[in-house]
């Protein structure tokens, strides 16, 4: 019953600014690093960016400097925030989390649906 639902994504100008979010919700016991990947159309889904429980973060080199990931736990949720946007971050960003169930000895990965994202004059 766990779920990733992405929200954020829409049209804007090269140079502007942009503000995904991703909620988990459901029947969670804990959640471990939240991540943001992007696929474009031919290409290979990337690693955008990560950040673990702790905070701390990576990033892709192209979006370094650019982006920024950060999370509230006691909402569930992961941000990216996206500045000096360009076209080549045009891409379906997807929204990826380790999340232990309640009641499950393990910790398995979800993804959520995806939000489009272009940057276009």
């Amino acid at each position: 019953q766990v779920q990733l639902v992405e929200s954020g994504g829409g049209l804007v100008q090269p140079g502007g600014s942009l503000r995904l979010s991703c909620a988990a919700s459901g029947s969670i016991s804990t959640i471990y690093a939240m991540r943001w990947y992007r696929q474009a159309p031919g290409k290979q889904r990337e690693l955008v960016a990560a950040i673990t429980s702790g905070g701390s973060t990576n990033y892709a080199d192209s979006v370094k400097a650019r982006f920024t990931i950060s999370r509230d736990n006691a909402k569930n949720t992961v941000y990216l925030q996206m500045n000096s946007l360009k076209p080549e971050d045009t891409a379906v960003y997807y929204c990826n989390a380790d999340i232990r169930p309640q009641r499950a000895t393990i910790m398995y990965g979800y993804w959520g649906q995806g939000t489009q994202v272009t940057v276009s004059s």
